[in-house]
């Protein structure tokens, strides 16, 4: 995984690292990083009131890396300043394990929480990446992304949902 600030990996995830990665993208010709916000996501235990036992993902690497690099790029767009980096998990991960990290760097806190969620937002519309559920009595593939990269209305979504 490296210091890249986009990778899929079944390692565990180490979301200070991203912090670290996001701060250092500065150059020092600006004001620099005042607030780091950051998203983890966890693996749950419930889901539509089922016992989740765990979760197994998989992704097509290459393209899920792209859609990280799109999603910091559209983010870049809305606020410049602010830099991100997004590292998910794939394979078999537990209740509680980390699946998706993601740090958002900006001069100020609100810039850095808006693409932090927006980060987010994104990743569930158009990351190659998918979950297999399994639960008490069996297990389901839930649906991943679905949206068209280019559709900007699923852009708007995002960017509404991120500054909600």
């Amino acid at each position: 995984m490296g210091d890249s600030a986009f990778a899929v990996t079944t390692a565990p995830l180490e979301p200070g690292r991203l912090a670290a990665i996001v701060t250092a993208a500065f150059d020092g010709s600006g004001p620099g990083a005042g607030a780091v916000a950051s998203f983890i996501g966890t693996v749950r235990d419930r889901n539509q009131g089922r016992r989740v036992d765990r979760l197994e993902y998989e992704a097509y690497e290459p393209l899920a890396v792209k859609a990280f690099e799109r999603i910091a790029a559209e983010a870049g767009d809305r606020w410049p300043e602010a830099r991100l980096a997004i590292h998910h998990r794939l394979g078999r991960l537990g209740i509680g394990e980390a699946s998706v990290a993601i740090a958002a760097a900006s001069p100020h806190r609100a810039e850095a929480f808006a693409a932090c969620r927006y980060a987010i937002e994104r990743i569930k519309q158009i990351a190659p990446i998918w979950k297999h559920e399994f639960f008490e009595g069996g297990d389901v593939w839930i649906e991943g992304a679905t949206a068209d990269p280019d559709d900007a209305e699923a852009r708007a979504t995002a960017a509404r949902r991120a500054c909600a």
